[in-house]
Formats: C-alpha cells, sequence, structure tokens
C-alpha cells in the first residue's frame, strides 16, 4: 500500500494592510510637518537697477501670520529672523483674525522691531477683524511702520531705495487706489530709486507691472495649500483650483514679485508639502 503525504499549506500573508499602515502614517508625518514645521527660504533679487551700495540688502518677510505661534512668545519665529540678520522685516498682511490675536502679537512684534526696522501693511483679514483701530496703536506703540498707501526713502552710502505699502482692498472704499499711489511716488522721487512695494494680494504683478515698480512683496494665497510636483499651488485664497502666483519669485516686463507660502492659516485646509515659510530676500546689484 502506497501513502501519499500532502504538506499542508501556510496560508499567505495579505501585506497590503501593512502596507496601507506604513503610507497611512507617512501621510500623518507629513501632513505634520507641512502645517507645524517653519522653514527659511533664501531668495537672491538681482537687478541692475539695486544700487552697488544696496547689495546684500536682507528684507526678512513675514505675510499671513494669522497670530500663528511657534514656541513660547513666538520664541522660535523671532530666532529664525534673528539668525537671519535682516535689515529691514516686512510684514504683508493679515498678522491677526481678531481681537484677541492682539495678546499673541505684541511680543512678536516688540521683538522684531528689536532686530531690524519693521515695515507692515494690511490684509483683508484686519479688516474683517473689528479690531483694526486697536491693530494701528499697538503697531505704533511697539515702534512698527504701518505703510498705508505712503512710502519711506532708505539711504546707504547717498543711494536710496524705495520701500512703499499699500492697504488692502477691503479696507476704506474712498482709500487711493495703487495705479494712483505708485505714479504720485515716482513723480515725486523720480524714475531712478529702486522701488519695492509691500502689497498684501498675490495678483498685483500683472496689474502693477507697468506702474514703475521693482518688486512687489506679498502673500495671501498661503502657497496654494496642497503642493505637488509641476503646480503652482491646488487651492487659491478664494476656493480656486490650480491658481497662479502661490509661492516664490516672478517676473513680468521687468517687474518681480515675491509671493510668500505665509507663516499661520485661517483656510480651513491643511498645509500638505507646503510648510509655513520666512522668506529672506536678499537684494543683489548686477553692477557689484
Amino acid at each position: 500500500m502506497i501513502f501519499i503525504s500532502y504538506e499542508k499549506q501556510r496560508p499567505r500573508r495579505r501585506r497590503w494592510p501593512r502596507a496601507l499602515a506604513v503610507l497611512a502614517l507617512l501621510f500623518v508625518l507629513l501632513l505634520l510637518d507641512s502645517n507645524f514645521r517653519l522653514v527659511t527660504t533664501r531668495v537672491e533679487v538681482t537687478s541692475p537697477r539695486i544700487p552697488p551700495e544696496f547689495d546684500g540688502f536682507a528684507v526678512a518677510h513675514l505675510s499671513d501670520v494669522h497670530a500663528a505661534v511657534f514656541g513660547r512668545d513666538n520664541k522660535g519665529l523671532i530666532e529664525k529672523v534673528r539668525r537671519a540678520g535682516p535689515d529691514a522685516i516686512a510684514i504683508t498682511g493679515d498678522l491677526i483674525n481678531n481681537k484677541d490675536d492682539l495678546e499673541i502679537v505684541e511680543p512678536l512684534l516688540h521683538a522684531l522691531v528689536q532686530i531690524a526696522p519693521v515695515y507692515y501693511v494690511t490684509g483683508n483679514h484686519e479688516w474683517d477683524s473689528g479690531a483694526v483701530r486697536e491693530l494701528f496703536a499697538l503697531l505704533k506703540d511697539t515702534g512698527v511702520r504701518a505703510l498705508r498707501n505712503e512710502y519711506d526713502v532708505l539711504e546707504k552710502g547717498g543711494a536710496r531705495l524705495i520701500l512703499a505699502g499699500i492697504d488692502d482692498p477691503n479696507g476704506p472704499y474712498d482709500m487711493p487706489k495703487p495705479e494712483e499711489v505708485l505714479p504720485r511716488i515716482r513723480q515725486k522721487e523720480g524714475d531712478g530709486p529702486y522701488l519695492i512695494l509691500l502689497a498684501h494680494r498675490n495678483k498685483y504683478l500683472p496689474r502693477l507691472a507697468p506702474y514703475g515698480v521693482d518688486l512687489i512683496l506679498s502673500g495671501h494665497a498661503h502657497g496654494g495649500m496642497i503642493r505637488l510636483p509641476f503646480t503652482d499651488g491646488l487651492i487659491g485664497p478664494s476656493r480656486e483650483w490650480l491658481p497662479e502666483y502661490t509661492s516664490g519669485l516672478y517676473e513680468m516686463g521687468g517687474a518681480k514679485m515675491f509671493v510668500s507660502r505665509g507663516v499661520g492659516n485661517r483656510t480651513g485646509f491643511p498645509r500638505f508639502l507646503n510648510n509655513p515659510e520666512l522668506a529672506i530676500l536678499v537684494l543683489r546689484s548686477e553692477a557689484a
């Protein structure tokens, strides 16, 4: 008699649940990193119009803070700005969301003015906050220069640079338009000085390139919230898909615009592959 033995086969383990768990963990880690790790972006802006005296002049650009906090009294953000050693600090709107946020941003403003001169323009959220008057009072008390459709002239070694700022369109209905502000500046200061404009909204480049502006610093788009390869961000500030001008340096007709991804978030969408950003813009003169 012949006995045939059959070895009982062990069932194969399904690997896909483990793979899904790993992918889910990776997604959560990326999501946390994208929303809570502040990164510093250094960008060099080159132009023959930048005087050699201002070669290396650095501007720390903060936008869309939305009362975000990185460490106690924002020490994490403050230390990143301090280590960058800027010559000026620009805050391009949406600093607060409501009156309660004034207590959060006060220590930040006090610390920043100890690092370098701080310039500020309004965003849409300040005008909606119900606390814009209190904010302007706080800015004045802390020594922050609010540029409300006006400008300052910076001088270095006899050379001049214009730093201007415009209120957000959510401001007073009778305020002058940028197309009125810029020609007035050029009429008074001439076409020679390099002109940097602080403006919260991220779509001013096509509109203002013909008006004698050299560099616009803006925000508002929050980097498009979700950034994937080969995109300029997926979601715009008005909930539009595939918006333009969401992050980085753009150029049109000799004018340039840098759009910050912003520091905080008030959109209702979590960031993904789109870390909060402190931008350091370094001016480079082609004549240097």
